[in-house]
């Protein structure tokens, strides 16, 4: 569960000291302001580089992605035949949204589902969850409210929670509480919204209308409401947030009408081949072709969607935990973080990590994809990234060619100050083993569209995997003993603002 009753723990305030001077009247202002000599002098200093100035043609031509890529790295990664490779359906498209932790869950799930069925193709709505995540967030942004009313405003806890209340991103674990609320049903039952498509108008004025509702409330306590009657606003300013939700997104359904063909193939609807008695009658009836469609009809009608769920999914998402390589001091190899305050739906999924090494995250990341099943993964998707070609590669985007500089930080490092935090998640599909049987690149499904990467899947080498890839969610049966075990123990409490913490928020 939801880690709600965690005590508040708020910073001590004391009063203001008097106040400082103005910067330009202190001591240290005439060394610290930068001259007109110096800034002649670093000019000086960058012209007489011949290879400054070509730099400076290309990027200011080009931009700073395209003058920085080399080519002789992008012939160095091959983007075809992973030695592990499975099967998926068409590329999907989050459009301009932050649902890529949504779709990448929805992705991981249809490869068994295409496989199961034996179907050409299927997808998920992801409007469907769009809508229950934004009414349960509102809901779990009213209660976080609730337990921190004697919060400071500035307080560093308040503003943690208050900074995006109903927003868009969000981890694999606050799918898990959805999809187990709520059931899932096929794109062709709720299809995407203008406002599912582009989310950013609908997502501030439902924020705007929560803070309000934040505000009266905090109000309402400070001249001496009790909880009951707190509790019994919130319900009633629920009904405003389901009224801005069906406005933007249009209501779910409760039960809807399915069809789909399986494939016209040797498989069954489990994926297993058939006798070679019935290949045989199959081949004869398609060369017999009579004009009609062939494969079994899958008809469904009136079904709802935690039925659906039930019946086409048949996977247990409690199965499912967190693992992340967060190499920090502050967060030790071998424990269980969950974090606080933070959620979807209330009395959900905790989301909870085990903090693991590079080598047992790559080993169970790779046992997982040898076993049949895709990887939903979080990662930086900003560092050393070409979106057109698709490509994370460090030897690629050669940025610190092009401007003659170093990055020498460590991933732990970046995570604590900033650099390289999960802001996007995305279906890992295959891995290229070397003769060794190490990996030395990956293939990724993203959610950006046919248009972006190679017809919408991404390639990365495996340095840029080991030093911007955060987070995957695993399967139980792939772990190994000592992981699984840490699962067992008591989870260690992580505030909202900590670095292991920070939302997995879509670019």
């Amino acid at each position: 569960m939801t880690d709600t009753n965690a005590q508040p723990t708020s910073e001590t305030t004391t009063p203001p000291a008097a106040t400082t001077p103005a910067a330009e009247t202190t001591p240290n202002a005439a060394t610290a302001a930068l001259t007109p000599a110096a800034l002649d002098a670093y000019s000086a200093d960058f012209n007489a580089s011949r290879a400054n100035r070509v730099a400076a043609t290309a990027a200011t031509s080009t931009g700073v992605l395209k003058a920085a890529t080399d080519y002789r790295g992008l012939r160095a990664l091959p983007r075809d035949d992973f030695s592990i490779e499975l099967k998926q359906g068409s590329i999907t498209a989050q459009e301009r949204s932050g649902r890529c932790w949504m779709f990448a869950s929805l992705n991981t799930l249809r490869h068994d589902v295409i496989r199961r069925w034996n179907l050409d193709d299927f997808e998920f709505s992801e409007t469907y969850l769009f809508f229950y995540d934004k009414i349960e967030k509102s809901n779990f942004y009213l209660d976080q409210v609730l337990q921190t009313l004697d919060e400071p405003t500035d307080s560093r806890l308040f503003q943690a929670i208050n900074d995006y209340p109903a927003d868009d991103g969000g981890w694999w674990q606050m799918f898990a509480s959805l999809a187990a609320k709520y059931g899932l049903v096929p794109k062709s039952a709720y299809p995407e919204t203008a406002n599912s498509r582009d989310s950013d108008a609908f997502t501030q004025y439902l924020n705007a209308k929560l803070r309000e509702f934040a505000l009266e409330l905090r109000a309402r306590h400070a001249a001496g409401a009790n909880a009951a009657a707190l509790r019994a606003r919130v319900r009633e300013q629920m009904d405003d947030v389901y009224r801005i939700v069906a406005v933007a997104l249009g209501e779910p359904p409760r039960t809807f009408d399915w069809t789909a063909r399986q494939k016209d193939d040797d498989d069954d609807a489990d994926g297993a081949k058939k006798d070679s008695g019935d290949a045989a009658k199959k081949t004869d009836a398609k060369k017999a072709d009579d004009g009609f469609v062939k494969g079994r009809l899958i008809s469904e009608h009136g079904i709802t969607p935690l039925d659906f769920y039930a019946k086409y999914v048949k996977q247990d998402l409690d199965d499912y935990v967190g693992v992340v390589n967060a190499p920090m001091a502050r967060t030790p190899f071998g424990h269980l973080y969950r974090l606080a305050h933070t959620g979807n739906v209330v009395g959900g999924h905790p989301i909870e990590f085990a903090n693991v090494e590079m080598s047992v995250f790559k080993k169970a990341v790779i046992d997982q994809l040898k076993s049949g099943r895709p990887v939903w993964f979080a990662c930086d998707c900003d560092q050393f990234s070409l979106r057109g070609e698709g490509v994370f590669s460090r030897d690629v985007v050669r940025v610190e060619d092009l401007f003659g500089i170093e990055y020498t930080m460590g991933k732990g490092d970046r995570l604590e100050y900033g650099v390289s935090p999960s802001n996007h998640a995305m279906t890992l599909l295959g891995v290229n083993l070397d003769a060794d049987g190490n990996p030395d690149r990956w293939k990724i499904e993203n959610s950006w569209g046919k248009d972006a990467g190679r017809d919408g899947y991404f390639v990365a080498s495996d340095a840029w995997f080991d030093e911007y890839v955060n987070e995957a969610t695993i399967h139980t049966s792939v772990l190994d003993e000592s992981t699984r075990r840490i699962f067992t123990t008591e989870p260690v409490p992580v505030q909202p603002w900590e670095p292991i913490s920070r939302a997995t928020r879509c670019a």
